[in-house]
């Protein structure tokens, strides 16, 4: 239940990323459901942001109804639709727009009056798409043709928005690459970079905060320092960090000035628990029942219950003296292991 100390009473709505925060692939992620249900009830406004373009709205909307979240489609912001946006604002209504990607790409041409072009409909022509714009987001059968298609239509000068240059995803099975790397081979391809709408980019930001009526406080909660947090930072906004997805305490320890987040939890429990923070003494720092120092260039690490409080006061004694000392992998690892051993066997 949420009180007066927990991290989410201090904001309005929580502008939640989905792969790895809420769910992996089609797994919940642990403490998720049961979290974000007490932040619900006690007035917090839920939205949904994600990088993944491949899926529309309405799907995503019924997964996250089937964990028993609370979530419209109105709930729901991809970077396919901040990416239709962008193409609307620069093309005629009803324009042909070559859609790469999953059915998230092609809904969200024709929310805003386009009409999209499949990439993948069948082998690349010998003439032309006679398309204005290319519209790439991720999908799981993305193919050659689809990326030949695009590079084809991007040489002839067509305008190209790329929803989100993530270079990888989480799976249940591991990471795998994301559209980053698709969007990679088309830039090598073509000599030429897209402009790019998802995180860390404001658009998508912006377009869910438009989505809440105009938040006044909102917290991005995000599994990723490089799209997440930093999207954040580049929006204004206070951020969360939670280490059940891409990025874990070594990614945190090594984060530049401008890419660290405000607040760590192990997972969404942390929004119903006080924020966590760090008290310095002579010897390090103390997080909770965790402690952190640095003694002959070497970081020790002493864990206590919450490995994200000992990756925290790690953390600040790391950015306080400047530099990652070199055995900070193998601490990391080591709050990894854990991280697993806490969560093995929890749900919600």
């Amino acid at each position: 239940m949420k009180d007066d100390d927990s991290l989410v009473s201090r904001f309005d709505s929580l502008l939640l990323d989905l792969d790895g925060v809420i769910y992996v692939g089609s797994d919940p992620v642990p403490h998720a459901t049961a979290s974000l249900l007490a932040a619900a009830k006690a007035g917090v406004r839920l939205v949904y942001v994600t990088n993944n373009a491949s899926r529309p709205p309405n799907v995503v909307a019924d997964q996250l109804a089937s964990m028993r979240l609370p979530a419209d489609v109105a709930d729901v912001v991809t970077s396919a639709q901040a990416g239709a946006t962008l193409v609307s604002q620069q093309v005629e209504p009803g324009a042909r727009v070559l859609a790469v990607g999953g059915p998230g790409v092609a809904a969200a041409l024709k929310e805003k009056g386009l009409i999209p072009v499949d990439a993948q409909s069948s082998e690349m022509p010998d003439a032309g798409d006679d398309v204005v714009a290319v519209l790439q987001g991720f999908g799981k059968t993305v193919n050659w043709a689809a990326l030949a298609r695009a590079s084809r239509a991007i040489l002839d000068g067509v305008i190209w928005v790329a929803t989100n240059d993530d270079m990888s995803i989480p799976t249940p099975y591991g990471l795998a690459p994301g559209n980053g790397a698709l969007v990679a081979a088309v830039a090598t391809a073509t000599g030429t970079t897209p402009e790019v709408v998802g995180k860390p980019n404001p658009p998508l930001f912006q377009e869910a905060v438009g989505r809440t009526g105009g938040s006044l406080k909102p917290l991005v909660v995000g599994d990723r320092i490089d799209t997440d947090i930093q999207g954040a930072a580049n929006s204004d906004m206070e951020s969360l960090l939670v280490f059940t997805g891409v990025s874990q305490p070594l990614d945190l320890w090594r984060a530049p000035v401008a890419s660290r987040p405000d607040h760590v939890g192990d997972d969404l429990r942390a929004l119903l628990e006080p924020p966590l923070r760090v008290h310095f003494d002579d010897e390090g720092a103390t997080c909770g029942d965790s402690w952190a120092g640095i003694r002959n260039r070497r970081l020790e690490v002493t864990p206590g219950t919450s490995p994200a409080a000992a990756a925290w006061a790690a953390a600040q004694v790391i950015w306080r003296a400047g530099t990652v000392p070199d055995n900070a992998p193998d601490v990391a690892a080591g709050l990894l292991v854990t991280r697993s051993e806490d969560a093995a066997g929890t749900s919600d």
